[in-house]
This record gives structure tokens, C-alpha cells and sequence, in this order.
């Protein structure tokens, strides 16, 4: 049976996602800005005609694609929608939808201008500063792809959500009701895709090339080589997994002390994966390395030891680049993270949070235990009901 779910994207009240406002009507219009071979405009009010490069898309206009054809659309706030085969995208009032019977999506999000929340049934995704590719199955699988940025993956339905960072993707089972945890994948072979590589170059390509470093990174890491592994046994253990706390966080920190800060986030990402107990100090380490002083990785027992002096934080982005590194490496010690990061720039703990509220784990029903008649007492007597104890 085929399941014809539409999937909608919607961008909407958006003044809450962002730090700088943005204009209502960069949120209710788009231009066609490329069309491949069979790509429609469908008026509310009139019949059909062919899609032209620069036809504006308002609210009750629709832009229909045909079998192997593809179009962009791009709104005043430079977010560009890309549709694939078979796809209908509207403009609602007061919102961006796109409505896909099946199909695939990419969505580019510039940093700081703007936001954008998915529902495909009942999956939705929230993300800012970020760009996504998205496809829903006839079947109702759903997935989501993260290039560059991060996104927070809802299942409303049963209190499920997941954090997604830059180079994972997340699967949605309609048979299990349930997202599935974020795995990698080769972000190098999902460029290949023909809503990338069919149009003009996104401005958002050079983090795309950072998240392919950076996955480099990771696999080093995993396989015991690479930099961390040489620098792990420059510190007098045999490999990443059986280095003391002491040996692991010494060669961490000789790292990020000749890194960049891109460089250094790639690099948190790799040593919480590697060594998810270390995480709160893997994550307190790498941003006192990135206001520019060093410390020995024996000043410190705890996380709550690192304190930057006051006027030398560095700033939201790169805190966030970190925590959200670090996150995606071990969703489930999100609170401990944020809690390090949090005590390493106190002065800027107002941008550090959990990027998703909820936890990938689904709401517990109350199950109720066996009843014990010694574990209850009998209500007490009222002045007016006599007793009715047996002794009586």
C-alpha cells in the first residue's frame, strides 16, 4: 500500500530562531531561479502554464515538477528550496510549504537569516544555518541528510527527537514508529545527488568540504591513526582506546594548542567518539584552547576547573561549532556537554543549550505495579463515621 503522506515544509514565526529579525515578506515569496525540463506554475486561479526563470511564487501559486525534472526556488532572505521529480511547493500565508506525495528536497538556510521547520507526517525537523537533503519513500520511509550545520528531529507522536550534525543522516520506520539513531555517511558521495551537482554551486559548498575533512578526521581516528593516535602514543600509551584520562587529554590538548579553530572542532568531534568518558573535559579543553591560553592537561581534574579569565571569551559561533561537535559524537551525555561548555565560557553560557529538548529515547507509559495490602493504611475515621474496626 502506498502512503501518500504529504510531506510539508514550513517556515514560519521565525523571529524566535533568529537573532536579527527578519521581514515578513522575505518569508512569503520566492523566485524560480532554475527549471529542468518539465516544471509548472500552477495559479490558484488560472489554468497551468510552463515555469520561466524569475516567475515569483506568493501565496496560492504552486511550482509543479514532472518525472526527471527538477527546479529551484530562491526567497529574499537567499533561502533556496530545490525540488526533485514529481514535487509540489506552495507559498501559505504567512508561511513557505512544500507539499511532496514522495520525493526529494534539499533546503539551504543561510547562517543568521533565517529558519525553517520540516514535517514530513509525522517527522518534523527544525533547523537554522543549515543545509538538508530530504527524502520521503512512497512506503513513508523518511530520511534526513545533514550536510553542513545541525538539525533537531522530532517524532511529536511519541516524545522522540535526535540531534543531527553535519555529515549524519536520520531514518524514519513507519513500521517501527520510531527514528532511528543518526548514522554517517559519506558526505563526499551524497554531492553526487541531482539537486547538488544539476545546479549552480550553494554558498554553502566550502562547509560542505569542512564536513568532508573533518569525516577524514573521524575515520583516522577510529582506525587508531592519524594525528590524535600519533600524538596519544607521542604521550607514552600504546593506542587511543587504552590511554590513561591523563595520556588521551595531554595529547588532546598538544593538538589543539596548533590548531585552527575549524580544526579543533573537527577534532573534539573525533575524540568524543573515541573516547565518549572524557567527554566534559574533551569539550572544556578544546574552548580554553580557543580563547588562546594553554594549560597543562594535568591542571585539571573536572570540567567545572576550567574558568576563562573575564574579556577573553571567544565567541557563540565557535562554542557552538564545539558543544554541537561534541554532541553529535554522544547524544547521550547532551546535558553534560552543554553543562562544561557552559562552566568553560560562563560569560557566554547565554548561546550555549541543548540543541534538541527531548531525548532519543520515547516516553515511558506508567505501568502500574502489583498491589501489596500491607503497603496501604486505612483512611482515617471522620468525626462522623464511626469506627468500624472489629474489635468494636
Amino acid at each position: 500500500m502506498n502512503m501518500q503522506t504529504p510531506v510539508i515544509l514550513t517556515i514560519a514565526s521565525l523571529a524566535i530562531l533568529l537573532p536579527n529579525q527578519v521581514s515578513a515578506d522575505d518569508l512569503k515569496e520566492a523566485k524560480v531561479t532554475q527549471v529542468i525540463q518539465d516544471v509548472k506554475v500552477l495559479p490558484s486561479n488560472s489554468a497551468p502554464r510552463p515555469a520561466s526563470l524569475n516567475d515569483n511564487v506568493r501565496p496560492g501559486t504552486a511550482v509543479q515538477t514532472g518525472v526527471q525534472s527538477r527546479s529551484e526556488l530562491t526567497f529574499k532572505d537567499k533561502t533556496i528550496t530545490r525540488l526533485g521529480e514529481k514535487t509540489i511547493f506552495s507559498v501559505g500565508e504567512g508561511a513557505r510549504t512544500i507539499d511532496l506525495g514522495s520525493g526529494q528536497f534539499l533546503l539551504y538556510v543561510p547562517k543568521k537569516a533565517g529558519g525553517a521547520k520540516i514535517k514530513m507526517g509525522p517527522v518534523t525537523a527544525a533547523i537554522t544555518g543549515t543545509t538538508i537533503l530530504g527524502n520521503y519513500d512512497p512506503s513513508g520511509l523518511t530520511t534526513f541528510i545533514v550536510l553542513e550545520g545541525g538539525a533537531c528531529i522530532y517524532l511529536d507522536s511519541v516524545g522522540q527527537s535526535i540531534y543531527v550534525g553535519p555529515g549524519q543522516q536520520v531514518t524514519y520506520d513507519p513500521i517501527a514508529n520510531r527514528l532511528e539513531n543518526p548514522t554517517d555517511v559519506d558526505v563526499n558521495q551524497v554531492l553526487t545527488s541531482p539537486l547538488i551537482k544539476d545546479f549552480r554551486e550553494l554558498p554553502s559548498a566550502p562547509l560542505f568540504r569542512t564536513t568532508i575533512q573533518n569525516q577524514r578526521v573521524v575515520a583516522a581516528t577510529a582506525a587508531d591513526t592519524g594525528e590524535l593516535a600519533a600524538a596519544v602514543r607521542a604521550a607514552g600509551a600504546s593506542s587511543i582506546a587504552t590511554a590513561t584520562p591523563e595520556q588521551f587529554m595531554g595529547a588532546l590538548n598538544s593538538l589543539f594548542a596548533r590548531s585552527t579553530s575549524a580544526e579543533i572542532c573537527a577534532y573534539v568531534g573525533a575524540a568524543v567518539r573515541a573516547r565518549p568518558d572524557l567527554a566534559t573535559r574533551i569539550v572544556a579543553a578544546a574552548l580554553t584552547a580557543s580563547r588562546g591560553t594553554r594549560y597543562s592537561h594535568t591542571d585539571f581534574k573536572d570540567f567545572k576547573d576550567f574558568k576563562q579569565p573575564v574579556g577573553k571569551e571567544i565567541g557563540c559561533d565557535e562554542v557552538i561549532c564545539i558543544t554541537q561537535a561534541a554532541i553529535a559524537a554522544n547524544p547521550s551525555a547532551a546535558k553534560e556537554i552543554v553543562e562544561a561548555a557552559q562552566a568553560a565560557v560562563p560569560l557566554l553560557a547565554y548561546c550555549i543549550g541543548l540543541p534538541c529538548p527531548l531525548a532519543n529515547a520515547f516516553v515511558q507509559p506508567r505501568v502500574p505495579t502489583s498491589i501489596n495490602p500491607a503497603n496501604f493504611k486505612p483512611p482515617p475515621v471522620s468525626p462522623e463515621q464511626p469506627s468500624t474496626s472489629s474489635e468494636e
